[in-house]
């Protein structure tokens, strides 16, 4: 009985620890499950927090100054919006007071041709007249080159320019303005300027007044009872007077000429282009054409002859220097010789003496 026992015994003990051995290890494995399951989250945490490279930014985030890439120049496209030929100076108005409109702008457009018959077409539109129209072309640099056949290639770079003068209804300055927009490119300078001119417009009125006056008392003058001499000189000043009132009339029409329509001076350049013209070779013609070798040899021959004439003129010409010359070699030949004799008589006088 008791050996039976020991085994069975032992089963119970062997399961019994299996069985601790499995809650142990399904515990640990919950506990390592929990532990990973954490960082796992924290690390999504960290990972949310911190853009990825090549990721966006999610829409809330604030990215720190010194990350943030730099914003890339703006580059200025081809078209003028119309705002910005706009200013107050085009519409001003005040019933006491009258306004002289000028403006000027300066653009590059597509084709001055085009662009100045569409100016123009704006100008008849608003009801205004064009007072000058010059179109130009100027080069700015050429490029030669032969291509055969007494021919050459010419290839200039030329700039086209336009200057138009136009007037148009001051009211509509700015309407002008706004529709001639669409034909330019790129606007360089703009300039609008209103001047006040009521004083203008009261010194003419008070001019012209006094005129009138001026001439009515001389009118009155003139028909007094006189001598010829004095109706002479009434009829002169009446002349004189006559001319003082034509004047400030024509000034005061003037004025309000030039308060009733603006005056605008539009300056169009287009981008440079490139002419291709063919023209003759001169120097090509010039070779082909030029003298034989014979020729050239009997011209060579007969400059050479005339050089050689000509240095022997000159040479001729320079007689003084070759006389002085001569005259001082043979002063020089002579002291020589003097100086040998008088060497070999003191050699023939020391002769004897050793002899002796």
């Amino acid at each position: 009985m008791e050996i039976a026992t020991v085994p069975r015994f032992l089963t119970r003990s062997t399961l019994t620890a299996a069985l601790l051995v499995l809650l142990i290890g399904c515990a640990q494995q919950g506990d390592h499950g929990a532990a990973a399951a954490a960082a796992q989250a924290d690390a999504a945490a960290e990972s949310a927090s911190a853009p990825t490279v090549g990721m966006a930014p999610a829409p809330g985030a604030v990215m720190p100054t010194e990350k943030e890439a730099a914003a890339p120049a703006p580059v200025q496209q081809a078209g003028v919006d119309a705002n910005q030929l706009a200013s107050s100076a085009n519409t001003a108005s005040d019933p006491e007071r009258r306004f002289i409109r000028t403006a000027s702008a300066q653009f590059q457009v597509k084709d001055v041709y085009a662009a100045t018959l569409a100016i123009e077409d704006a100008v008849a539109a608003a009801h205004g007249f064009v007072v000058r129209n010059t179109i130009s072309t100027s080069p700015q640099g050429s490029i030669r080159r032969p291509i055969g056949n007494a021919q050459m290639l010419v290839l200039s770079e030329i700039v086209t320019r336009g200057s138009l003068v136009v007037r148009v209804p001051s009211e509509r300055t700015q309407d002008f303005l706004r529709s001639i927009a669409r034909q330019m490119q790129f606007l360089d300078q703009r300039e609008f300027e209103a001047t006040d001119a009521q004083f203008d417009l009261l010194r003419q009125a008070l001019a012209a007044a006094r005129a009138q006056a001026l001439q009515q008392e001389v009118q009155q003058a003139a028909q007094q009872p006189a001598r010829t001499t004095d109706r002479v000189d009434a009829a002169q000043a009446r002349a004189e007077l006559l001319a003082a009132r034509d004047e400030a009339a024509v000034a005061q029409r003037e004025l309000q000429d030039r308060i009733a329509f603006s005056t605008l001076t539009l300056n169009l350049e287009q981008p440079v282009q490139v002419r291709e013209q063919t023209v003759p070779d001169t120097q090509a013609i010039l070779r082909a054409r030029g003298p034989g070798f014979w020729l050239r040899l009997g011209e060579s021959l007969r400059a050479g002859w005339q050089g050689l004439l000509v240095v022997v003129v000159a040479l001729a010409a320079a007689w003084p220097l070759w006389l002085a010359l001569a005259l001082a070699g043979w002063g020089l030949r002579w002291l020589l010789r003097a100086r040998r004799n008088r060497q070999a008589k003191s050699a023939e006088l020391r002769a004897p003496g050793q002899s002796g």
